[in-house]
């Protein structure tokens, strides 16, 4: 029974390590994942330029955020640490949050001093959850 548990970890372990180096990225393969990622934001960039005022920065905010979780995302991939898995969770809350704020410039006063505090609040709480602290 003891060989049995001892073959069956071992197939385990094998089993683990066949699907980490499955999982891993060549240097060529991040590399033209990131090309890919900067074209499709200079492709989304120049989607926005159609767009008139606040909604054209809206646009862009987002294609800039979409841009860095996609970058944050591929170094998680690449280089799968703890630290990186929480940049990805951190680029998700800027990200976000910088969006949030620019929708909240389509209010005016009190409006937009509230809605501008909401996005920081959240942006905190998750910010926080991204540290392991809520």
């Amino acid at each position: 029974m003891n060989m049995t548990i001892k073959a069956t970890t071992a197939i385990a372990l094998c089993a683990a390590s066949a699907f980490t180096m499955a999982q891993s990225m060549t240097k060529a393969e991040h590399d033209a994942a990131e090309e890919r990622i900067e074209m499709n934001y200079k492709n989304a960039k120049k989607a926005c330029d159609a767009m008139k005022d606040n909604a054209k920065d809206v646009c862009q905010e987002e294609a800039k955020g979409k841009e860095r979780v996609e970058k944050a995302e591929l170094e998680n991939q690449y280089k799968p640490t703890a630290s990186n898995a929480r940049k990805v969770q951190e680029a998700k809350a800027d990200t976000a949050y910088d969006v949030a704020k620019e929708k909240c410039e389509d209010q005016a006063g009190d409006a937009q001093k509230v809605c501008k505090a909401d996005a920081k609040a959240e942006h905190d709480r998750a910010i926080k959850a991204a540290k392991g602290k809520g």
